[in-house]
């Protein structure tokens, strides 16, 4: 089973950037995240929906 939120380590480690960028894109409002207690979630369909928005910008 898939999990559908990763901690900030594991979504960075998926998409092969450091801490500091994802961050950044979180920050700029270019990932949401969820907050589960004190820890905070990057929900796995953003995720997605960030490399989507990377490869139109791409196409463009």
């Amino acid at each position: 089973m898939e999990r559908l939120l990763l901690s900030t380590p594991d979504a960075a480690a998926r998409l092969n950037i450091g801490r500091s960028t994802l961050y950044d894109l979180i920050r700029a409002g270019s990932l949401a995240t969820v907050r589960v207690g004190r820890r905070r979630l990057v929900p796995v369909d953003d995720l997605a929906r960030y490399v989507a928005s990377l490869q139109a910008d791409g196409a463009e």
